[in-house]
């Protein structure tokens, strides 16, 4: 097992012209420089998917396009990252918020999925669904249609002894309430956790 030093990282910007610049991260240092041009080619791959959600076939009117990165988690190896893009539209109404995240084992060289965080025959599904429906009612959050389920594939990041569920703009709640997050405690789902997954690392 290697050294559980944080990953070393740094910026790389893409500067398309006043208002549009993209910041991303690309680790380095890394031993394993296979492992490293993987790590950062799915990096790219997503920062270039968010570009691509936002700007579509019509760039013209594009007045401005800022990304932005986190590092949500960088210990014990566990490396997990959420970024944002900003775009808006010359006379739109207002401007549209997207994010995207990875979580990677840098031990196991593994980029995890919301499913391989639990044990197969766990229904995280249900457990997870429920601990949202109920932040949702806590929280008093307007929901566009009634909730019943996160997807099996429900976009996360994970941040110390955490486990961060979100939506997209639109996607749950109105664009007002922005951006709608659900953090939940690992010990509050220890029970289900995959033993040799990123959570039971960091817990």
């Amino acid at each position: 097992m290697s050294e559980a030093f944080p990953i070393a990282t740094r910026t790389l910007t893409v500067n398309a012209g006043e208002d549009k610049v993209i910041h991303y991260p690309e680790v380095i240092g890394l031993q394993d420089k296979g492992w490293q041009a993987t790590v950062n080619a799915l990096i790219a791959k997503q920062t270039q998917a968010l570009i691509d959600q936002q700007v579509g076939d019509d760039p013209s009117n594009v007045t401005t396009l800022i990304g932005e990165y986190e590092l949500k988690n960088n210990q014990r190896n566990i490396f997990s990252l959420l970024q944002s893009n900003y775009i808006y539209r010359y006379q739109a109404a207002h401007g549209m918020t997207i994010i995207g995240s990875l979580t990677f084992d840098m031990d196991k060289k593994k980029v995890y999925t919301l499913k391989e965080l639990f044990k197969p025959d766990s229904d995280y599904v249900g457990r997870l669904s429920a601990i949202v429906a109920e932040q949702i009612k806590a929280r008093d959050i307007p929901v566009l249609e009634p909730f019943t389920s996160i997807s099996p594939d429900q976009e996360f990041y994970v941040a110390d002894k955490t486990l961060v569920l979100y939506y997209q703009l639109y996607d749950l709640a109105p664009y007002v309430y922005g951006i709608v997050y659900f953090p939940i405690s690992i010990y509050d789902i220890s029970d289900m956790i995959n033993e040799d997954g990123p959570l039971a690392v960091l817990m």
